[in-house]
C-alpha cells in the first residue's frame, strides 16, 4: 500500500510540473530550420533543426547534438512498440556513449512522461512536446506519423538512416554500429 501512495504522490508532482512546464511553454514554435531543408527529409538530406524542451524545463535544439552522430526515437507513451524498445535503446546509448547521443523526443504532455520515464529507468535525453513534435517527425521524413521512428543524424549533419516501426537489436547492430566509426557523441 504504501508504494502505490508514493507512486501516486510521484504520479501528482509530475502532472503538475507538466502543467505548470506546458502553461510556461505554450506558443512555443520550434526554431527555423537554417539549412533550408525539405519539409520531409530522407537518407542524404541535411537534418532538419528543432527546438524542444526537456524534462527539465530546459530548450535543446539540434545543433546541440552536431559533431557527433546522434539517433533520433520518437515515441509516446501510449504507444506499445515504443515503450517495448525504449530498454533496448537506453543499453545501446550506454554501450556507445562514447561515440553516440541518443535522445527520445516524446509526443505527449511532460506530466505523463516524466514519470513514465523515471519508472522506465531511461538514462538517455528525453524530450518533449505535442504538435511541435508531430512537425519535427514529418520533417524528419516520417510523413505517415506512425510511431515508432528513429533517425539516425551523421556527425556531419546527414541523415543516414530512418526507420518506422519497433527497433530490434539487429538493426542497431547492422544500421547504426557501422556509421559510428571513432566519432564521440555531442549532447547537451
Amino acid at each position: 500500500m504504501n508504494r502505490i501512495v508514493k507512486f501516486a504522490a510521484v504520479a501528482v508532482v509530475g502532472l503538475a510540473l507538466g502543467a505548470g512546464f506546458a502553461w510556461f511553454t505554450r506558443g512555443q514554435p520550434p526554431a527555423p530550420d537554417p539549412t533550408g531543408a525539405p519539409d520531409a527529409a530522407g537518407v542524404g538530406d541535411p537534418r532538419p533543426d528543432f527546438r524542444h524542451a526537456a524534462l527539465d524545463g530546459r530548450f535543446v535544439e539540434a545543433a546541440d547534438f552536431d559533431g557527433g552522430p546522434v539517433l533520433i526515437n520518437f515515441w509516446a507513451t501510449w504507444c506499445a512498440p515504443c515503450v517495448r524498445e525504449m530498454p533496448l535503446l537506453d543499453a545501446f546509448a550506454e554501450t556507445h556513449a562514447d561515440r553516440l547521443a541518443v535522445v527520445g523526443i516524446a509526443i505527449d504532455e511532460p506530466g505523463a512522461v516524466g514519470p513514465f520515464v523515471e519508472e522506465l529507468g531511461v538514462d538517455y535525453d528525453i524530450l518533449v512536446g505535442t504538435t511541435d513534435v508531430m512537425t519535427t517527425q514529418r520533417r524528419y521524413g516520417n510523413t505517415q506519423g506512425l510511431l515508432p521512428y528513429t533517425v539516425l543524424v551523421d556527425a556531419d549533419g546527414t541523415i543516414a538512416w530512418q526507420f518506422l516501426g519497433e527497433v530490434k537489436p539487429e538493426h542497431l547492430e547492422r544500421e547504426v554500429v557501422p556509421r559510428l566509426g571513432g566519432a564521440a557523441g555531442a549532447a547537451p
